[in-house]
C-alpha cells in the first residue's frame, strides 16, 4: 500500500510541476508553440490609446509602438501567422491583466514606478509627463490651491488620484475627490459642472479636450503635481521577452525611428477630428532618450 501511495504521490507531483510549467511559459514559447499575442489597449488616452470614434478601432501613439513589438515576436518566434488579439483594459484593471497573464503587453498611458514594479515591468518610457488641472475655460481655477471646498474628479487606479487624494489629506484642503470609471466621463463631469476640475497628465488632458465637441470651452492649468514616466507594462518574470522589448524601443530610440512614429501623433492631425495637439518632444523626454533606459527614479 506504501508503495502504491508513494507512487500516487509522485504522479500528482509529477502533474503538479507540468501544469506549473504551463503556466510560467514565457510570452515567446507559447507563441511559438502556436499561440497568440495579447495586446492591452485603453479606450480614452488620446493620443496613447484610443478608439477612433470613425472606424471604431483601437489607435494610438503607444499601440503603434507595441505593433512594432509584435512584427518582432513574429520575426523572432518564425510565426508569420501568429495571431494579434487586441483587448480594452481600463485604469483599475490593466495592471491586474497583465499580472495574471491575461495580456502581454498593455500598451497606453501607463506610468512606471516602484510600486507598479513590484507587480509588472515596464520597457523604457515612451513620453514623460506630469500632472495638472483641466477646468472650465471660464473656471477662475489656476492651480491646486484654488479647489479648497471644491471637487475634484480623477480616474480610478491613476497616480494623479493617489497623488491628489495624499495632497488633500496632508494640506488638510477639505477638496472632495470622486472617482471616474475612465478619462471621458471625468471630462464630461467637469464639462457639466458636476466637478470643478480633472487632475491627470497634462498631455492627456490636452487631447481629450481636443476631441471634445468644443475644445475651447476647456483649459489646462496648474503646475505639474508628479513627474510620470509612461511605458508599455509587461509581465514580471519575462526576462526573455522583456529584453527583445526593451532592445527594440532602445533601437527605435537611438536610431530616432521613433521620432516619426511621435509626430504622427503630436504634432499632425490625429481622428478622429484630424485635431493637431502640437506638442513636440519635450525636452525632459529629450534627455531622457539620449541614454535611454527602462530604469527611472520614481
Amino acid at each position: 500500500m506504501k508503495v502504491q501511495h508513494w507512487g500516487l504521490a509522485w504522479g500528482l507531483a509529477a502533474l503538479c510541476c507540468a501544469v506549473g510549467a504551463s503556466a510560467q511559459a514565457s510570452v515567446l514559447e507559447r507563441v511559438a508553440s502556436g499561440g497568440k499575442l495579447v495586446i492591452a489597449h485603453r479606450e480614452s488616452s488620446v493620443p496613447f490609446s484610443y478608439i477612433d470614434s470613425q472606424s471604431g478601432k483601437p489607435v494610438g501613439y503607444a499601440l503603434d509602438l507595441c505593433l512594432r513589438m509584435a512584427e518582432l515576436v513574429r520575426k523572432k518566434t518564425g510565426k508569420k501567422d501568429m495571431e494579434v488579439e487586441l483587448v480594452p483594459v481600463t485604469p483599475a484593471n490593466r495592471i491586474t491583466m497583465i499580472e495574471q497573464g491575461k495580456a502581454d503587453m498593455e500598451c497606453g498611458s501607463t506610468t512606471n514606478n516602484a510600486e507598479r514594479r513590484q507587480k509588472v515591468a515596464f520597457t523604457i518610457p515612451h513620453f514623460i509627463t506630469g500632472a495638472r488641472l483641466l477646468v472650465k475655460s471660464s473656471s477662475p481655477i489656476d492651480r491646486v490651491e484654488d479647489l479648497n471646498g471644491k471637487k475634484l474628479v480623477s480616474t480610478k487606479g491613476t497616480t494623479p488620484l493617489k497623488a491628489a487624494d495624499q495632497a488633500n489629506r496632508e494640506r488638510l484642503m477639505g477638496i472632495t475627490i470622486i472617482e471616474a470609471p475612465d478619462h471621458a466621463k471625468a471630462v464630461e463631469m467637469v464639462e457639466k459642472g458636476e466637478a470643478d476640475a480633472f487632475v491627470m497628465d497634462d498631455v492627456l488632458l490636452y487631447g481629450l479636450a481636443a476631441g471634445r465637441p468644443d475644445p475651447k470651452a476647456l483649459k489646462v492649468v496648474g503646475r505639474f503635481m508628479t513627474t510620470e514616466p509612461l511605458a508599455i507594462m509587461l509581465p514580471k518574470n519575462d526576462p526573455e521577452f522583456k529584453k527583445l522589448v526593451d532592445e527594440e524601443m532602445r533601437r527605435l530610440i537611438t536610431s530616432r525611428e521613433i521620432y516619426p512614429i511621435y509626430d504622427k501623433w503630436f504634432n499632425k492631425p490625429i481622428p478622429p477630428n484630424n485635431t493637431v495637439l502640437n506638442l513636440p518632444v519635450s525636452y525632459l523626454l529629450r534627455d531622457f532618450w539620449k541614454y535611454p533606459t527602462d530604469q527611472v527614479p520614481f
